[in-house]
C-alpha cells in the first residue's frame, strides 16, 4: 500500500495508490525511467501496470534527436514500445517545426544552418532542406544539440558562440536541460550552450521542458484527457516540475535523479525532513515526491 506523509508535498512509496486518480501519465525518460546506462530499479514493473490499467503514458524527452531514435535506444535498455502510447522529444519537436514552417519564427529562417552538435545527432537533419555551413558568418541559423562530446567543456564552445552572437545569429536549442547524469557522471548538454549565448546577447528558440509548446504536443498525443486526470512525472525542478506547474498538470517529482544529492536519495530511504527543507528553498514545488519511480 502507498505511504502518504502528512505534508504537502506527499513523499510516496510507490504509484499504486496514486493511480487511479489519473486517466494519463507524461513520465521523463532519462533520470525517471533509465540513467542512461540502465533501467532503474522496479521501472519496468511499474510501466506494466500502468499498461494494464489502462492507463495512457506518454514520454516527454528533452533529447536532442527524433522521437525514434529514443524509442530505439529504450528497446535497446529493455524498456519495450508496448508500454507505452507515444513519444515527444525536444530534438522531434524541433525537427517538425524546420519541416512544416508553419510558426512565423521559423517560416521567417533560412536555409543555411550551422550546426553545434555531434555527429551522431545527424539524422535531425534527414528530409529536410538544408545547406550545413562551417562558420556563423555564412548562417542562418544555429542549430544547436550540444557538445560534440559527453566529455567537452562549455568553455570550448566560446569564441564560436561569441562571433555568433556578434553576427546576431539566431540558435535553436534543441535539448532545453542544462545537464545530464549519466550513471554518476555530469554531463552538459545543449542549454548550457544556449544560457551562455543569451548571456552574451544571442537570441535563443528554446524547445522542450519546461516550455509549453511541448506539454501540447503531449497532451495532443495522449488524446482527449481532463487535465486534472494527468499527472506528469519527472526528476527535474526547472524542467519538469516547471514545465508541468505552467501546463496546469499535476507533478511527481523523483528524487533520486537530477537532485539525488541534494535530496539524500543516494543514500538509502527519504528523509521527510531533509526533503521538505531543500524543496522549501526552491520552486517550483511538485505535488508528489517519490525516491525512484515504482509501483
Amino acid at each position: 500500500m502507498t505511504a502518504f506523509l502528512s505534508e504537502v508535498p506527499a513523499i510516496l512509496e510507490g504509484i499504486a495508490g496514486l493511480a487511479p486518480r489519473y486517466d494519463g501519465f507524461i513520465l521523463d525518460v532519462w533520470g525517471v525511467l533509465h540513467d542512461g546506462v540502465a533501467p532503474y530499479p522496479g521501472v519496468i514493473d511499474a510501466l506494466e501496470r500502468l499498461r494494464d490499467s489502462g492507463k495512457r503514458v506518454v514520454l516527454l524527452s528533452n533529447a536532442p534527436v527524433r522521437a525514434g531514435t529514443v524509442r530505439s535506444r529504450l528497446a535497446r535498455l529493455g524498456i519495450d514500445s508496448s508500454l507505452f502510447q507515444a513519444i515527444m522529444t525536444s530534438g522531434e519537436e524541433v525537427w517538425r517545426s524546420l519541416s512544416d514552417r508553419t510558426d512565423p519564427f521559423y517560416a521567417a529562417l533560412g536555409r543555411r544552418c550551422l550546426f553545434v552538435g555531434p555527429q551522431r545527432h545527424d539524422s535531425m537533419f534527414d528530409g529536410l532542406d538544408l545547406t550545413l555551413v562551417e562558420a556563423p558568418a555564412a548562417a542562418d541559423f544555429i542549430l544547436n544539440t550540444g557538445p560534440d562530446d559527453l566529455d567537452d567543456d562549455a568553455t570550448l564552445y566560446r569564441a564560436l558562440l561569441e562571433d555568433a552572437a556578434r553576427r546576431r545569429v539566431p540558435m535553436l536549442c534543441a535539448n532545453a536541460d542544462l545537464h545530464v547524469m549519466q550513471g554518476d557522471t555530469v554531463i552538459v548538454c545543449a542549454g548550457t550552450l544556449a544560457r551562455i549565448y543569451e548571456e552574451m546577447g544571442g537570441k535563443v528558440r528554446w524547445h522542450g521542458k519546461p516550455h509549453a509548446s511541448v506539454y501540447a504536443a503531449c497532451l495532443d498525443l495522449l488524446g482527449p484527457t481532463d487535465r486534472p486526470r494527468i499527472l506528469c512525472v519527472g526528476d527535474s525542478l526547472r524542467t519538469d516540475i516547471a514545465g508541468a506547474n505552467a501546463a496546469g498538470l499535476d507533478s511527481l517529482l523523483v528524487a533520486g535523479g537530477m537532485h539525488a544529492g541534494d535530496l539524500g536519495a543516494a543514500a538509502g530511504p527519504l528523509d521527510p525532513d531533509r526533503v521538505r527543507a531543500w524543496l522549501g528553498r526552491h520552486a517550483p514545488q511538485p505535488r508528489w515526491v517519490i525516491a525512484s519511480l515504482a509501483w
